[in-house]
C-alpha cells in the first residue's frame, strides 16, 4: 500500500499525485503497464461521452466525465514525465503561451470589434504559429483521426476560406448528383467502388457546408430517425422474422413507418 492521506476534498494537485502513485512501484499494475496507445481510445470515449452529458445540459454527468477527461490528460503527461520528454507543467506553460499569442486583442495591440474579427485574427495568428506558408499546409493540419466526416468538413471549410467554394447551392447539388452517377457506374463496372464513395461522401459535406449545417449532427439525427421507424417496423411484422420477408414488403412496412413518423411530427 502506498501513503496516502485521504480527504474530504481533493484539488488538482492530488489528481497529480494520485496519478503518480498508481503509476508508481507498489502502486496499481494495470495503471504502470499502460502506454499511449493502450489508452488512446479511453481518451477518445470519455471525451464524447463529456459531449453527450453537454448536449444533454446534465451538470452532474459533465462534471463527472470532465474529470474522466482531465485524468486522461495527467495520465498521458504522466507517462511522458516518466519518460522524460515533459511533465504536466510544461503542459500547462505550453497552452498558457498558446492561448496568450493568439489572443493578441486581449494580450496585446490587436483590437477586434466582434467574434467574426476573432476567428479571422485567431486563423491568422495559428498560421504563422504553425509556419502554415500555404493553404495546402492548413488542410494538411487537419487531425488525420478525426472523425471523417467532421475531417472533411473543416478540410472544405478552410478550402472555402481561401475562395475554393461553389458560388451557389446548385452547383454543390448537381456535383453531388455527379458523384452518385460515377458511384453508380464504378459499381457496375465493379472497380473504383471506394474511391468513388469517397468522393461521394465529401460531395455531401460541400453540400453541407453550403447550407451552414454539421454533417455529423445531420447524421445523428438521422441515425435516430432510422432507429425510430425501424421499431415501427419491427413491431408492425409482429412475430414474423423480417429476414422472412421480400424487399417489397420491407420496403411496405417503412414506407408505412415513415408516414406514421411524419404524421406524429406534424
Amino acid at each position: 500500500m502506498v501513503e496516502f492521506i485521504q480527504k474530504e476534498r481533493y484539488t488538482y494537485e492530488d489528481l497529480v499525485t494520485i496519478m503518480a502513485l498508481l503509476r508508481s512501484p507498489g502502486g496499481c499494475p494495470w495503471d504502470a503497464e499502460q502506454t499511449h496507445g493502450s489508452i488512446l481510445r479511453n481518451f477518445q470515449e470519455e471525451t464524447y461521452e463529456f459531449c453527450e452529458a453537454a448536449q444533454a445540459d446534465d451538470a452532474a454527468h459533465m462534471c463527472e466525465e470532465l474529470g474522466d477527461v482531465l485524468m486522461q490528460v495527467v495520465f498521458h503527461a504522466r507517462i511522458e514525465e516518466e519518460a522524460g520528454r515533459f511533465t504536466m507543467e510544461d503542459v500547462c506553460d505550453e497552452i498558457c503561451k498558446k492561448m496568450v499569442f493568439r489572443h493578441p486583442h486581449v494580450f496585446g495591440a490587436a483590437h477586434c470589434e466582434n467574434s467574426e474579427e476573432v476567428l479571422s485574427t485567431w486563423d491568422q495568428v495559428k498560421r504563422v504559429e504553425k509556419d502554415q506558408k500555404t493553404v495546402t499546409d492548413t488542410l494538411n493540419s487537419v487531425a488525420r483521426n478525426l472523425p471523417a466526416l467532421w475531417r472533411a468538413e473543416k478540410i472544405e471549410r478552410k478550402a472555402a476560406k481561401a475562395g475554393f467554394h461553389w458560388t451557389s447551392i446548385s452547383g454543390a447539388l448537381d456535383k453531388l448528383e455527379e458523384e452518385v452517377r460515377e458511384l453508380r457506374a464504378a459499381v457496375e463496372a465493379g472497380a473504383g467502388q471506394a474511391e468513388e464513395l469517397g468522393d461521394l461522401l465529401l460531395a455531401v459535406c460541400d453540400v453541407s457546408a453550403m447550407l451552414s449545417l454539421d454533417p455529423e449532427a445531420a447524421l445523428h439525427a438521422a441515425c435516430e430517425k432510422f432507429i425510430r421507424r425501424f421499431a415501427l417496423v419491427e413491431r408492425s411484422a409482429g412475430e414474423q422474422a423480417l429476414t422472412s420477408l421480400t424487399e417489397a414488403q420491407l420496403i411496405e412496412l417503412w414506407n408505412l413507418a415513415k408516414a406514421a413518423s411524419e404524421k406524429e411530427n406534424q
